[in-house]
């Protein structure tokens, strides 16, 4: 009777975690198509980012997020390529591929036209079948380098 409890929750753990994956790949799918409204299905209100973008001035919560959307949507519309995907109980971890174009301007940086490559691990925390919180590593070196906010190494600063 035990034994078969434990296969139940097994397999109840795996159907979630498959569910959650799916969960995150619609919000990756929503932002590349630009639907930033979307995001009130996929996303909790409450929403907490530990690991915000690097220029200040956005809200907390769910707003925030669309807010940081929107921005990164205008000024470097592009992709987000799932390379893997785990997930693990209430937990699903993403490595993506990032490609845009720097069409627009971003705070303090004017646009360049040039292409963007950024690679990044997220993690991502679903209660109640909503995004409730991520954390994230992404290459923002690379990114603001590729921007020109940052000179590439061994290069001086251009002035």
């Amino acid at each position: 009777m035990a034994n078969e409890e434990s296969k139940k929750a097994e397999e109840n753990a795996k159907g979630n975690a498959e569910e959650n994956k799916k969960l995150v790949r619609r919000f990756y799918e929503e932002i590349d198509k630009g639907n930033v409204d979307a995001l009130d299905d996929i996303v909790a209100e409450d929403y907490l980012d530990h690991s915000p973008p690097p220029f200040p001035g956005f809200g907390p919560g769910l707003e925030g997020l669309k807010q940081v959307f929107h921005l990164f949507w205008t000024a470097t519309p592009g992709t987000h390529e799932i390379q893997d995907q785990v997930a693990e109980g209430d937990k699903v971890v993403t490595r993506l591929l990032c490609r845009g174009v720097h069409e627009g301007d971003l705070p303090g940086i004017p646009a360049t036209g040039r292409p963007l490559t950024m690679t990044a691990t997220v993690i991502h925390r679903i209660e109640n079948g909503k995004l409730a919180e991520k954390w994230s590593d992404k290459d923002l070196l690379a990114f603001l380098q590729q921007v020109g906010a940052v000179p590439p190494v061994g290069e001086p600063p251009q002035e």
